[in-house]
């Protein structure tokens, strides 16, 4: 009998420690997916961020390597420039990217970097207790915005893939969700298509994922997947932000 699913060769056999409902575990399995589909898992480097997935070394079969708090950035380029021959993928959150990692993120990008980051954008710290992180939304409630998120008072929450879409050194960003199939599909392309960048030698790529956080959103897990179809990828559009007819 043919087999036509299964699990990736490129994923450890071990329970993931994430909440029930989070998609974390999705995104592992795409990325362990595109690099089976890659044929890279022997010359592929993770960086792990600080948060939620802080240990997704224990997942991965691909060498990792442990960031301090924002620096992936940092240490995937120093990865891949001490052996360009290697495909290096650093893994953050939004509190990880988007607060004490903003120059890094920024920098990477602008200088060119050819890295491959994966952002996975969830509006909250997730490990820390559910406080109010960049990418909030407005009136998001949060344990540190107990009446909602304020633009006068805590100001407006940053759009990482607009942001690093003005900046030279980027050749793709795309956002993606993996809230429903048809947005899981989209977010594996969109994976793969960063990796390819960086193996074309073409530059900086980063794709921002749009996951959920049900424990600290206070919903069910089903809920939360409408809130994220709805709400946050209303105020997070997605599509391809730079490199829209790159071939590769």
């Amino acid at each position: 009998m043919a087999i036509i699913f299964q699990k990736p060769h490129s994923l450890e056999e071990k329970e993931m420690h994430y909440c029930p409902g989070c998609t974390h575990g999705i995104i592992h399995r795409l990325i362990a997916e595109v690099i089976d589909e890659l044929g890279i898992e022997g010359d592929t480097i993770g960086v792990s961020p600080v948060g939620c997935a802080y240990n997704n070394y224990e997942y991965f079969k691909c060498d990792m390597v442990q960031a301090a708090h924002g620096r992936a950035p940092a240490v995937a380029t120093g990865i891949k420039r001490a052996d360009p021959s290697k495909t290096v993928f650093a893994y953050q959150g939004d509190g990880d990217l988007a607060a004490i990692g903003t120059a890094e993120i920024i920098h990477a990008a602008t200088r060119g970097e050819k890295i491959s980051t994966i952002f996975v954008n969830n509006a909250i710290y997730g490990m820390t207790s559910g406080q109010m992180a960049p990418t909030t939304l407005l009136n998001q409630v949060t344990t540190t915005t107990p009446l909602g998120r304020n633009s006068e008072q805590h100001g407006f929450p940053i759009r990482v893939s607009e942001l690093l879409s003005s900046l030279e050194g980027a050749v793709y960003i795309e956002r993606v969700s993996v809230c429903n199939i048809k947005g899981i599909v989209k977010a594996k392309k969109a994976i793969k298509k960063a990796f390819m960048v960086q193996q074309a030698g073409l530059g900086f790529a980063l794709v921002e994922v749009l996951s959920t956080c049900p424990t600290n959103w206070g919903m069910s897990p089903q809920k939360s997947l409408e809130w994220g179809e709805t709400v946050l990828e209303e105020h997070y559009p997605l599509g391809v932000y730079k490199g829209k007819d790159l071939e590769v």
